[in-house]
């Protein structure tokens, strides 16, 4: 994966989290985040198995972008599932460096259908 042209990442979360977030400008993770001392995001390329493994059957969940020119370097790219480098973020999240959300919900296989803009 070429990290360095990674230009968005991908946080899923409870829309209610997500939405109380938005009003207050600063996201700091949802329980397993706060758990493991970090933000959780994806890749496009990993959004498929994140799914999949953690959000089987979950409604009410928003699909955010965010830009990674706009986290420093309190992005790291750390080993995760399989060795897979995975985009975490040491920090709350600044709401300013999301490009965009949409609702998604996530059939009881894991399966989503995101929105076209991802990539």
């Amino acid at each position: 994966m070429d990290i360095e042209n990674t230009a968005l990442i991908y946080k899923i979360a409870d829309a209610t989290e997500f939405d109380e977030a938005v009003a207050d400008g600063i996201y700091a993770g949802a329980p397993i985040d706060l758990q493991d001392g970090f933000i959780h995001f994806s890749t496009a390329a990993q959004l498929a198995d994140t799914l999949r493994l953690h959000f089987k059957g979950r409604r009410n969940l928003v699909l955010a972008a965010v830009r990674t020119e706009e986290l420093g370097s309190d992005l790291r790219w750390e080993p995760s599932r399989g060795g897979a480098l995975f985009p975490h973020l040491h920090a709350n999240l600044q709401m300013k460096a999301v490009a965009w959300s949409e609702p998604i919900e996530v059939d009881e296989q894991g399966g989503c259908r995101l929105p076209d803009r991802v990539r």
